[in-house]
């Protein structure tokens, strides 16, 4: 396993990072609910993630439901005892509870937030809290104040931003630096060799002010396994099977060409098409750790492969042009002007 500095911070982490999301069996009421693994199994998962490097494990309050897997992990933790060997990072910002203020990055819904998260993960810090999405009715200064305010007191660590548009990012920054608040140090966002759409402003911005890019969704649901047939059901079992709509929206003219490649690739280099999805985030630019998730053991031997795969020069541009999307105005104007945008 390799380690790579979170951003500009001192942090370092593994290139993989475990996603918990389907830690716990929730009920019908779940987003999640069929697509998880039972608790023992969460446990059995993490500690042999851990054992094999993986030193950054990611969640969030609503995954499972009601903070079901914070909690799985807050357990685990307390059998383990292994909280010093994990880089623990949470996020916050989507409903949890009834009433208008629990939802939302305002000072009031953060100070509650932390507080639960804490409480569910028996620990006394969060190393990395992220704010799931931004908040159009929160000022970023309320919420940037509100954070800091956590990192002075010792409750959290580093700070990070999730699916966030690249103006609203970089109103955070400069809302930063010109208030001496703590900074974001990286960004969480969808990221696969089918959803490219943060190579526009995203990676930019990420890499000029030294913000760690963490892929969510790298193999796309579970697509990018190459496990589903053009114009069959999929697997038993899997979330394109539960997830409907994720499945049509990935049945295009534009991923079946990037099945072919992944998987000719793939066969040439012995691995499986997961594996080298997972690389070419590994290898792309601004990456620090790709948050990957595994509801099996086997899933996980599988997906920890990834991270001592190489990919050449020559097979990224593969991908690379397999994948290509259309970059828009004005990025194809300064493209065509000045070759890059």
């Amino acid at each position: 396993m390799q380690y790579r500095q979170l951003g500009r911070s001192g942090l370092r982490v593994s290139t993989l990072c475990l996603g918990t999301m389907t830690f716990g069996e929730a009920d019908e009421t779940s987003f999640m609910h069929k697509v998880g693994c039972d608790e023992p199994t969460a446990h059995h998962i993490m500690s042999r993630a851990l054992d094999a490097g993986v030193n950054f494990f990611d969640t969030a309050d609503v995954y499972g439901q009601d903070g079901l897997t914070e909690r799985v992990i807050g357990r685990w933790f307390a059998a383990a005892g292994r909280r010093d060997d994990v880089v623990l990072a949470t996020k916050f910002r989507f409903r949890m509870g009834k009433g208008p203020n629990s939802s939302g990055a305002s000072r009031h819904r953060i100070v509650r937030a932390v507080e639960d998260s804490l409480r569910r993960l028996q620990t006394d810090r969060i190393d990395l809290y992220q704010v799931h999405m931004q908040d159009i009715d929160t000022p970023e200064d309320e919420t940037l104040r509100a954070l800091d305010d956590l990192v002075r007191a010792g409750k959290v660590l580093y700070l990070g931003a999730s699916n966030y548009a690249a103006y609203r990012l970089m109103e955070s920054l400069w809302t930063s630096e010109r208030e001496r608040l703590e900074r974001f140090v990286a960004f969480q966002a969808q990221y696969s060799l089918v959803v490219r759409d943060i190579e526009r402003e995203h990676v930019p911005v990420c890499l000029r002010h030294g913000l760690g890019v963490l892929p969510w969704s790298p193999l796309a649901g579970g697509f990018l396994s190459a496990k589903l047939e053009r114009g069959a059901a999929p697997p038993a079992g899997t979330r394109l099977e539960q997830w409907k709509q994720r499945l049509a929206s990935v049945d295009t003219e534009r991923n079946w060409q990037i099945i072919a490649v992944l998987k000719a690739v793939a066969q040439e280099l012995g691995a499986t098409p997961a594996q080298v999805a997972l690389a070419w985030c590994i290898h792309k630019p601004a990456v620090t750790s790709v948050i990957f998730g595994a509801r099996s053991p086997e899933q996980l031997d599988d997906n920890l492969k990834a991270a001592a795969l190489e990919l050449s020069p020559a097979v990224m541009q593969r991908l690379d042009e397999a994948s290509a999307f259309p970059l828009g105005y004005p990025y194809e104007f300064m493209r065509n002007v000045q070759g890059r945008w």
